[in-house]
């Protein structure tokens, strides 16, 4: 052993020449991937960030919910007026949903909180929507039971099977939650005549999605579980051998 550091044994090539184009600098960072790391630092940034737009409009669909149910149930809960200041609300809720999601995966500014947050807020609204319609007669017991049964139903299931992947939205679930949304807001207002006969169909439809397409997560989530426990046991069996 020389004591001599193995740089400085190579030769003087590297040591009079610039650096290696990947090296890092002696301050640790590296010039040649600046532009590159400042992209990624703004990115953290985003994300680590609690007060961006489509936090707020989750924020806003929150904040929501209260304000619609004093809405829906002001005047005795039969009001045409409050009845359309609560479909108002109810509405803007609704198409908030359709862009906080968007706008957090296009720029990158999903978060812990987002995560959270977004489906209570979605699940909040159309519940205070579905028990407030069934509390004033507009809408049976049954159907609000059966929608809630299954939002909720499907969001444990999701928890319960997180270890081994993410069931990933369907289109079936997405027109699922357009007609509900539809439906809802339709038995909100104060319609009568063929517009109160057209919303019992639309609700009827929603009433179908939603049962399929529960029934479709639960099959999902079967086959999701089954592949986890097949895979696990394969590397067990590998690491064993």
């Amino acid at each position: 052993m020389t004591g001599v550091p193995a740089s400085a044994a190579g030769g003087s090539s590297q040591a009079k020449g610039a650096a290696p184009s990947g090296a890092p600098a002696a301050d640790g960072s590296s010039g040649a991937k600046g532009p590159r790391g400042g992209k990624l630092a703004a990115a953290a940034v985003n994300q680590a960030s609690v007060w961006n737009i489509a936090n707020l409009l989750t924020m806003l669909r929150l904040i929501l919910v209260p304000g619609f149910v004093a809405l829906m149930l002001a005047d005795g809960g039969y009001d045409p007026a409050w009845r359309s200041l609560a479909w108002a609300a109810f509405a803007i809720a609704m198409i908030t949903d359709l862009f906080d999601g968007h706008l957090a995966r296009t720029y990158d500014l999903v978060t812990d909180f987002g995560k959270i947050a977004d489906p209570i807020a979605d699940k909040a609204i159309m519940g205070a929507a579905l028990i407030c319609l069934s509390a004033l007669g507009d809408l049976p017991w049954w159907v609000t039971i059966v929608i809630l049964g299954r939002e909720l139903g499907i969001t444990l299931l999701r928890f319960l099977v997180i270890r081994y992947g993410v069931i990933p939205a369907s289109r079936g679930g997405k027109l699922k939650t357009l007609t509900q949304g539809v439906a809802v807001g339709m038995y909100v207002l104060a319609l009568t005549g063929w517009l109160a006969t057209l919303r019992f169909w639309v609700m009827a439809a929603a009433v179908v999605l939603t049962v399929v397409t529960g029934l479709d997560y639960v099959r999902q989530a079967i086959v999701l579980r089954r592949q986890g426990i097949a895979e696990r046991r394969a590397a067990l069996e590998e690491t064993e051998a």
